[in-house]
């Protein structure tokens, strides 16, 4: 049985919900806010990053820095470090992913994220992020 929905009652799975962590000293509002961040090489954009509102906002404005050279090999790694960060830091999180139990877990999407996500209608993709999901799950099961 596989997740494919990060909508309705399973936003809380996406990395655009507000979910406070507090990685590096520095508190983020979301793993997405998190996330572009780290993709920066110097404080002007971070400090754009880490001023945005919304997950959203934080992406939109991740379009536009400059990305450190070593992104492509560590953007996984960063992505896990947030998404951990999520469900260890807040309990009510923690327990709404450990009742997926074992439920394959996918960002389908229609707009082509085929690395992060799988399309929505072939469910073909990598689907790193929902991998990451199931790791922390596991991870938080053996804690």
């Amino acid at each position: 049985m596989r997740n494919s929905d990060f909508s309705g009652n399973n936003f809380f799975l996406s990395n655009f919900y507000f979910s406070n962590i507090n990685i590096d000293n520095y508190n983020f509002n979301s793993v997405e806010q998190y996330f572009q961040w780290k993709k920066c090489i110097n404080d002007i954009d971070r400090e754009k990053i880490i001023k945005a509102k919304t997950p959203s906002e934080a992406k939109k404005i991740g379009r536009k820095v400059k990305i450190r050279n070593d992104w492509e090999y560590v953007k996984e790694n960063v992505m896990y470090n947030g998404v951990k960060a999520k469900f260890t830091q807040n309990e009510e999180l923690a327990k709404l992913l450990l009742a997926t139990e074992d439920k394959e877990l996918a960002e389908g999407n229609d707009w082509g994220d085929l690395f992060w996500g799988v399309d929505y209608f072939t469910y073909e993709g990598q689907n790193k992020l929902g991998k990451i999901l199931c790791k922390v799950r596991t991870e938080l099961k053996t804690k």
